[in-house]
């Protein structure tokens, strides 16, 4: 209270003479309580990437990133859409809005303007992105899409598996299998 008071004796002090706009005296603040806003439920932020896009976010300006089914050189059967029935295996995920890239589906045409004199343009077919929910884990020793189930087993591992055939997915194997073939690119790109 004794630093509102002080502060509307320091305003009343501004005024410069009483014929002037600027200088007539300000009249004083009504002592209100503020409106105080609950910090409970607070808003979620949207954070700007693309014109057309948005991209939800924690408070801390994090993306939230949705967790998936599909991993990374997981194969998976297309269960909707124009290439339905198609099995690929997946080359790239984005968490942010829960796609998937799959080898050699949904393929698109793009056209591609020249980047040098001299260099004519091109029309190249590039993979676009699929929903997580329009593709489902698919058994290549029994050729059938199942949905996918969680266990720990007995070495304490908690693994993902094949609730139609039990086929365990994450085992060392095909991870090994993995990092050979991404390892065989790695330096294939680096001899090119």
């Amino acid at each position: 209270m004794a630093v509102m008071a002080a502060l509307q004796s320091s305003m009343s002090a501004l005024s410069l003479s009483s014929s002037s706009f600027f200088g007539q005296r300000l009249s004083p603040i009504p002592l209100l309580p503020l409106p105080v806003k609950s910090r409970d439920n607070p808003c979620l932020i949207v954070m700007r990437i693309k014109r057309w896009e948005r991209k939800e976010c924690k408070p801390n300006s994090l993306p939230v990133l949705h967790k998936m089914h599909v991993k990374v050189g997981d194969t998976v059967q297309v269960i909707s859409g124009s290439d339905k029935g198609k099995i690929g295996e997946i080359t790239q995920i984005f968490r942010h809005n829960s796609t998937v890239i799959v080898k050699d589906i949904n393929l698109k045409t793009k056209h591609q303007k020249s980047r040098e004199e001299g260099e004519p343009g091109q029309i190249i077919k590039i993979e676009a992105p699929i929903h997580s929910s329009n593709v489902m884990l698919y058994s290549n020793d029994q050729k059938v899409a199942s949905r996918v189930g969680h266990k720990v087993l007995d070495n304490g591992k908690r693994v993902r598996f094949l609730i139609k055939t039990g086929e365990i997915i994450d085992s060392e194997e095909n991870w090994k299998k993995l990092k050979e073939t991404n390892g065989k690119k790695a330096e294939a790109v680096a001899a090119s």
